[in-house]
């Protein structure tokens, strides 16, 4: 399994599969000049799913989360995702998405095995998901999230970001609009994932003040700490169930010392945390015809020298070099 000095085991693997992205979130990469992965240097569908199979049947994890980029932008997703679900142990598996390409996706998705979706939406306003996005595609987000709530992909989780002067406004309103659609939404403090360096700590919207926003329209209870278990997300019921809501508060309240998670990227580097400076190589391993057992060994390595923590909490944190686009959040 993969264990670190402090006792945490990983059973949560995150895999991107691409760097790049058919939008351009102001939070989180620059409206053009990035330079993109090379193709020879993203993982092969094959080598994407060994590794997987070596995470499940060698390594004790058992969730595996498709993320970006977009990984809808990955011409393989859909066989990528029935081949990992044919694993034994079978891990669940879920995707974090933008949502653009959903509403074709979604269904095939749905029969490859996949078990849910998380969509990335900050507002209901076309005009300021234009500013937000510099793409203007709200509409195709929004027929992305009913189509994969229609092919079951549930509970479809929708992940809200609210930036100063744009949407901080919107809370009450996402969360009614939520609860009306039958989806879990997720609000997320803004964290250093821009390629430019722009996230300022002063002035972002911290959970306090999204909780309090929302206690102006709704009545708030706290689910027990128990229920929560490594989940990222703070969660309370909705007006007394049965909706929640949730509020992952990275920044202000880290949540490291319950971390479950290793992290692969589209280059196949482990991360042991999305703000990690350090990568391991597994790349380099499977094109030297490395065994399984040898790369489960550099994983386990890895995994060991886990920090305690990610560092957001501190004022002099450093974000890292790495566009996070080829991290995956």
């Amino acid at each position: 399994m993969l264990i670190d000095t402090y006792g945490r085991v990983a059973t949560d693997l995150r895999v991107s599969l691409t760097d790049r992205c058919n939008l351009r979130c102001t939070y989180c990469m620059p409206e053009e000049g990035l330079q993109w992965l090379a193709k020879p240097d993203l993982l092969s569908d094959d080598e994407i799913v060994r590794l997987v199979s070596v995470a499940v049947t060698r390594l004790g994890v058992t969730e595996v989360r498709f993320t970006g980029g977009e990984p809808l932008l990955r011409p393989g997703l859909v066989s990528i995702v029935q081949r990992c679900v044919a694993l034994e142990p079978r891990p669940r598996m879920s995707l974090t998405t933008n949502g653009i390409g959903l509403k074709r996706t979604a269904a095939a998705l749905k029969d490859a095995g996949l078990d849910r979706v998380n969509v990335s939406l900050d507002t209901l306003r076309p005009e300021v998901f234009k500013t937000l996005t510099r793409r203007d595609r709200h509409h195709d987000v929004l027929a992305g999230l009913e189509a994969a709530r229609d092919a079951g992909l549930t509970p479809v989780k929708v992940n809200t970001v609210l930036m100063p002067g744009l949407n901080d406004d919107e809370a009450p309103d996402l969360l009614a609009w939520a609860v009306g659609h039958g989806y879990e939404l997720r609000f997320i403090e803004q964290m250093p994932l821009d390629a430019q360096h722009g996230w300022k700590r002063d002035g972002m919207i911290t959970a306090g003040d999204i909780l309090a926003s929302l206690r102006t329209r709704f009545d708030l209870t706290p689910e027990d700490d128990g229920e929560r278990g490594s989940a990222p997300a703070e969660r309370w019921t909705v007006d007394g169930g049965p909706h929640r809501v949730g509020v992952i508060a990275s920044v202000t309240r880290p949540f490291c010392r319950a971390c479950d998670r290793t992290r692969l990227t589209a280059d196949g580097q482990v991360r042991t945390c999305l703000f990690a400076r350090e990568e391991t190589d597994l790349r380099a391993a499977l094109r030297s015809d490395a065994s399984d057992e040898e790369i489960a060994r550099i994983w386990k390595v890895a995994m060991w020298g886990k920090k305690a923590g990610s560092g957001l909490d501190d004022p002099s944190f450093l974000q890292p070099e790495r566009p996070m686009s080829a991290i995956g959040g």
